[in-house]
């Protein structure tokens, strides 16, 4: 049992590693991909993209994308299957005696359901008339929900935020938190020319964003390209200039990913590996003790007839095994931290098959390295030395 301690620990280090890496990975890259893989964000500033530098003081002069320029990108963007203007900003919301405070104000154009996914659990989205005309109307998550109104149905009910009332219409689903923090529960969402009535929606730290979504079969080059061009006519830019407008996209957080999941799964490696460098000696250790022991069964199994390769693949087999044993252990404890995980962290952990292949081929493997070379001793000794032996 000492001796698969070593196995057991490295095993079970590794692939914890790699199971919290793995479903850390998965939640991240499900939240940026519920953003949009085909949605371009019109922006001040850029998200980075691996630029060498990062001239802040060039883009701290670009002017915020504006509303007009919402219509210009719907009316001349042919490759655009929708698009949204959106303003954020947190603020405290109040019913009767109840507030929450900090919750999410985003106001949006019309177009906002068509580029973000989103179910509404009871009620409705906004219609065309409400959005245009600025009604006070809002949709709530379902956070805001409970912690304002409780058991009652918030439907038809009014909600005060920034000391104007607004008609609750419907309700989103509960979503779950979200790592980049896009969930609907702890938001409500508000027409944007309901809110401009109250703040100006272009001030630098509401951080305006036009949301584009692509038709379909149009790739996210093409969208951009085509943006380019009607935002730098737009904004009348001379052909020598540089743009004054940042286009995201979902792709240049996933790429900057990988580089920091890689860098996190050597760490595992490195931390699992000498665990398992020290198993790995322990069983090749237990081996020669078992060598030793049987030094006169081997000497009667080859006087009776059994060949070298038996030998050798009789101890192979029994490291492999040992090996196996401990890394089963580990994998089993791997399994039990992910459902104390599930019940504790609002995050899925899940043992994946391709980590479990991992971690039982590792030990496979170590088992091999660590049985071999007490295997081919044993291999080859000679029987009648190997009976007289004490």
């Amino acid at each position: 049992m000492l001796s698969l301690l070593g196995i057991t620990i490295g095993i079970f280090a590794i692939i914890s590693v790699f199971t919290a890496v793995d479903s850390l990975e998965n939640n991240v890259r499900d939240s940026i991909e519920s953003l949009g893989n085909d949605v371009i964000f019109i922006q001040k500033w850029p998200w980075g993209g691996g630029e060498s530098e990062y001239k802040w003081w060039e883009f701290i002069k670009r002017p915020h994308p504006e509303l007009k320029e919402l219509a210009i990108v719907q009316k001349k963007c042919k490759s655009a299957l929708a698009a949204a203007f959106i303003v954020s900003s947190s603020k405290t919301v109040k019913y009767i005696n109840n507030s929450v405070e900090n919750v999410k104000i985003v106001s949006t154009s019309h177009d906002y359901d068509k580029i973000v996914s989103f179910e509404i659990e009871s009620g409705r989205y906004f219609s065309g008339t409400e959005s245009l005309s600025g009604r006070n109307v809002t949709i709530i998550g379902n956070l805001v929900s409970q912690n304002l109104f409780g058991n009652i149905n918030p439907l038809g009910k009014y909600l005060k935020v920034i000391g104007r009332k607004f008609k609750v219409i419907g309700v989103f689903k509960k979503e779950g938190e979200s790592i980049v923090g896009d969930s609907h529960d702890a938001q409500i969402l508000i027409p944007v020319n309901s809110i401009r009535k109250l703040l100006d929606i272009h001030k630098r730290h509401l951080n305006p964003i036009i949301m584009v979504k692509a038709k379909e079969g149009v790739s996210n080059p093409e969208l951009k390209d085509e943006l380019t061009g009607v935002l730098r006519a737009a904004r009348k830019l001379k052909p020598t200039a540089p743009d004054n407008f940042a286009l995201n996209e979902t792709s240049i957080i996933s790429s900057s990913l990988d580089s920091i999941f890689d860098v996190i799964g050597l760490a595992g490696w490195l931390i699992g590996g000498f665990s398992i460098l020290v198993g790995g000696f322990g069983i090749a250790n237990i081996m020669f003790v078992s060598v030793k022991e049987r030094t006169s069964i081997i000497g009667i199994q080859k006087s009776l007839g059994a060949k070298n390769y038996f030998i050798l693949l009789q101890f192979l087999f029994e490291s492999i095994m040992l090996c196996l044993i401990g890394g089963g252990i580990g994998l089993a404890l791997v399994y039990g931290g992910t459902l104390a995980a599930n019940s504790l962290v609002d995050m899925e952990f899940v043992l994946t098959y391709s980590n479990v292949v991992l971690g039982l081929s590792v030990s496979g493997l170590i088992g091999i390295i660590s049985g071999f070379i007490p295997a081919y001793t044993a291999s080859q000794l000679n029987p009648v030395v190997a009976i007289r032996a004490v």
